[in-house]
């Protein structure tokens, strides 16, 4: 009897030592303590919806009892003309999650290392556990992505190194020249993924430049998604490209049939409405350059929000107002935010910028929160 409550798996087969480690992805709450719903601006979805576009699309997306095109080619075949990639170095994902899991299970495994940095995305320690590599985490520098802690972290046994950029979920980036120097220090048998599910929110002059390098290296893959800046986070739609030869290798082990008729329908019109993005840029550009100038005000009280080239802010809280207590006074005033505690950042939260009108509220309530100093 205490053996089993001590290993409820005694009795029944055991699962692999390092599933059994794994703690499962936490997604952004969208109720309060009481279990009633709130402005959820938790998950970073965009405050604009989805394209009107791609909306009608998913309504007429066709008969349900069919399979759906298991290649989704002509997706494909749109975005790689949008992006200049050949439809043939582009693999689909349910959502970039899965792709990023697929990445770690294609060139990872037992006795493996696979690398990331600290306060990076919560899925790559997933993604190195579950296909029974050894996770290892860079230190950071201020919250963000250091190169050189990065390559100083990989080891002869490292397969695989994740780095988001811009960074979930602290919003931090690192420009060209960077990308391009960790690449050039890592050994050709190591794949460099750069999780670029915020790219579209960064200005184009900002570029860092990780497609042209997934066209010309044989080991980086850049995955992008369709839940941020297109709006299609009900849809789980998700994207990579690479060397052929690494979109082959996904292409074996990801689900078959793994983007539904209305996923495919609703991406593929998402694509071709460009103007929708172009709006929710700058949106996003606009309203969070308004919300950061007012929590800047608020630096004597403690508050520090980092830079962010989301569609985020990470608020840092170092004075008597802290990240929990802003955490639940914003649930008592109808907002569900981020606080973080389980990816070691206690004393942040983050914040996905929503409408003007939230982010003035929102802004106004932190300051009467740390005037009060509760």
């Amino acid at each position: 009897m205490t053996d089993t409550i001590s290993n409820p798996f005694a009795d029944r087969p055991q699962p692999k030592p390092w599933i059994a480690a794994i703690h499962a992805y936490v997604p952004g709450k969208t109720t309060g303590l009481d279990g009633q719903p709130l402005i959820k601006l938790s998950a970073n979805e965009n405050p604009l919806g989805t394209s009107p576009q791609a909306r009608a699309a998913r309504h007429d997306a066709g008969e349900q009892a069919v399979y759906p095109d298991p290649d989704s080619v002509a997706l494909r075949h749109a975005l790689g003309a949008l992006h200049g990639i050949g439809p043939d170095r582009i693999v689909m994902g349910t959502g970039s999650d899965e792709l990023l899991n697929l990445a770690a299970q294609a060139f990872a495994g037992p006795g493996d290392d696979v690398v990331y940095v600290r306060y990076g995305f919560s899925v790559y320690d997933i993604a190195a556990r579950r296909c029974g590599a050894r996770p290892l985490v860079a230190p950071d520098s201020d919250y963000g992505t250091d190169v050189d802690a990065l390559l100083a972290t990989v080891t002869p046994a490292t397969r695989v190194v994740f780095l988001a950029n811009p960074n979930n979920p602290t919003g931090s980036y690192v420009g060209r020249d960077a990308i391009a120097r960790l690449h050039a220090g890592l050994r050709p048998d190591t794949l460099l993924v750069i999780d670029q599910a915020y790219a579209e929110y960064v200005a184009p002059e900002d570029d860092d430049g990780a497609l042209a390098l997934a066209a010309s290296a044989r080991n980086v893959l850049v995955t992008r998604t369709f839940s941020k800046i297109y709006g299609l986070a009900g849809e789980r739609v998700g994207w990579a490209t690479g060397d052929a030869a690494l979109v082959d290798m996904l292409n074996r082990i990801r689900g078959p049939f793994n983007l539904s008729l209305s996923a495919q329908a609703t991406a593929l019109a998402a694509v071709g409405d460009q103007g929708f993005v172009q709006a929710s840029y700058t949106h996003n550009r606009t309203e969070r350059a308004r919300f950061v100038a007012k929590l800047a005000a608020l630096g004597n009280h403690g508050l520090r929000p980092l830079p962010s080239e989301a569609n985020f802010v990470l608020i840092e809280f170092t004075g008597l107002l802290s990240a929990e207590a802003a955490y639940l006074g914003l649930m008592n005033r109808g907002y569900i935010t981020r606080w973080l505690p389980g990816q070691g950042l206690p004393q942040c939260l983050r914040i996905t910028i929503g409408t003007p009108e939230q982010m003035e509220d929102i802004a106004a309530a932190l300051t009467q929160m740390a005037n009060a100093g509760a």
